[in-house]
């Protein structure tokens, strides 16, 4: 087996075969956590240093240079040992450092560098899953720019309504990606830092180490918070900060599943009728018995991700809610799963969102045999008033038209399927007034509202200001594995 192939006796997770990106897997790894635990205690040292505690240059450095040295045997073999996690990486971190090994983690608890590292990492997952939200959102945008005038079915119940096009369609998809895009890129800049709190978060031993001077513990927080990149501390904690923190953060990807997998439906139900399609390779298999078809498998594992993310908010909902005091450890397994898999998930989401709307497809000729098709049970309203316009009798009007539009709705779903409405209103000699003016009546293009003018309006004052400073990304073509 070589070094990179999967372990084919074990579980291995789908997220790290399939879906998510190279990046979030490196974001949520052991190796940038514990390394992460490696800079917080040296953030913690050197703040000390700094505030007058007795520790010297030589052992700050010698911390400096071991930081990225996790020795994950070694770490394993102690953890067995002490059945401590964090201790277990002290112990391995001071024998890697002998001369600093007195003063890592001083007046710290666990929480300092488990909480602390878990914002980091969650701050740093909402930012790597702006740039293919971002990517969604332009793909989208510009999909809405060219279709902004192509009239097509609107829906209601899954029923023919009335027209709108195919651009106006695309703005609801991206209003909520760009709702979802602001909230995530507003909470990775105001995430929070635990900082220094002890163990119940009442700083108790940081005051006894500065003597009780109230002062230099506050101090000492905005420092090492300030060197791990966060403006903001939480003012009060317990041991650790408060679990109603993760709720908000899977809530906020949450926001982003709802966006996700609306779209992905609305293009499963739009691929069924032939009217757009998500991308397809040219080798691409749809169905191993049925060679013909082109299944939507692009947005099906878009719903079927975004589900995982949604259910997996309950997990942070219940944990917050069943938390003791000023911390009880029922919290520990299920944030080891719920965390991380629910970034990998959403990371999974936005890169398909990404790779979706840029390659999506409009197959126009059926879109306007559909319309057409529907178009004259629209009108039939447009030809009353022209009707009763001419000196027609309404209610009797209405009353022809509605026997016609039975009769014909009867041939489309029982005959030979064509929608003769017109030449029976056109043969009926109560319409002889606007016979004539009939055919003019259907073009499309005079059933859509306001619809072209509103992608104009939406792309103009909403979209195109809330996209023009976000980071360029790349447009959806990153490879796809099964």
């Amino acid at each position: 087996m070589t070094p990179d192939a999967p372990n084919m006796q074990n579980y291995v997770c789908p997220f790290v075969t399939r879906w998510a990106s190279a990046q979030m897997l490196e974001n949520w790894s052991d190796l940038k956590k514990f390394r992460t635990w490696r800079r917080l205690w040296l953030a913690l040292a050197e703040a000390q240093q700094e505030l007058g505690l007795d520790i010297s240059d030589g052992q700050i450095q010698e911390l400096r240079q071991h930081q990225d040295d996790v020795d994950f045997e070694a770490a394993a073999q102690k953890e067995r040992e002490t059945r401590h996690d964090v201790m277990a990486h002290i112990l391995v971190y001071g024998e890697q450092c002998p001369g600093a090994r007195p003063i890592i983690h001083l007046g710290a608890t666990s929480a300092f560098v488990g909480d602390n590292t878990d914002l980091i990492l969650m701050r740093d997952g909402l930012r790597l899953i702006v740039p293919p939200l971002a990517a969604a959102c332009r793909n989208l945008a510009a999909f809405a720019r060219q279709y902004a005038n192509l009239p097509c079915l609107a829906y209601t119940h899954f029923q023919p309504a009335q027209l709108t096009t195919v651009g106006k369609r695309a703005c609801l998809w991206l209003q909520d990606f760009l709702d979802a895009l602001k909230t995530i890129a507003a909470l990775a800049e105001d995430m929070p830092f635990r900082g220094v709190k002890g163990a119940t978060g009442t700083q108790a031993s940081y005051l006894a180490l500065f003597d009780g001077d109230h002062d230099k513990v506050k101090k000492l927080e905005r420092m090492v918070a300030e060197k791990m990149g966060f403006p903001r501390v939480l003012v009060v904690t317990g041991q650790t900060y408060p679990r109603a923190l993760d709720y908000k953060v899977l809530s906020t990807l949450g926001g982003l599943a709802i966006a996700c997998h609306k779209m992905a439906g609305d293009i499963r139900l739009l691929a069924g009728l032939k009217e757009v399609e998500e991308p397809f390779g040219k080798q691409q298999v749809g169905s191993s018995a049925m060679a013909y078809k082109r299944n939507p498998m692009r947005c099906e594992r878009m719903a079927s991700l975004s589900r995982f993310v949604l259910n997996n908010v309950q997990n942070a909902a219940f944990t917050a809610a069943d938390q003791w005091l000023e911390r009880s450890l029922d919290d520990s397994a299920v944030r080891r799963l719920s965390l991380p898999e629910g970034f990998l998930a959403a990371d999974s989401v936005a890169h398909l969102a990404a790779n979706v709307t840029a390659g999506l497809v409009v197959n126009e000729q059926v879109v306007e045999r559909r319309v057409r098709a529907e178009l004259p049970f629209m009108a039939t309203e447009t030809v009353l008033m022209e009707a009763v316009k001419a000196g027609g009798d309404r209610q009797d009007l209405h009353e022809r038209i509605r026997q016609h539009a039975m009769a014909a709705a009867d041939r489309v779903k029982n005959g030979d399927g064509q929608n003769d409405l017109l030449d029976r209103i056109r043969e009926d000699e109560a319409f002889a007034a606007v016979r004539d003016g009939l055919d003019g009546l259907l073009d499309p293009r005079g059933f859509v509202g306001r619809a072209p003018r509103q992608v104009e309006e939406f792309l103009r004052d909403v979209a195109d200001p809330a996209l023009r400073d976000l980071p360029a990304a790349d447009q959806g073509d990153r490879e796809l594995r099964v």
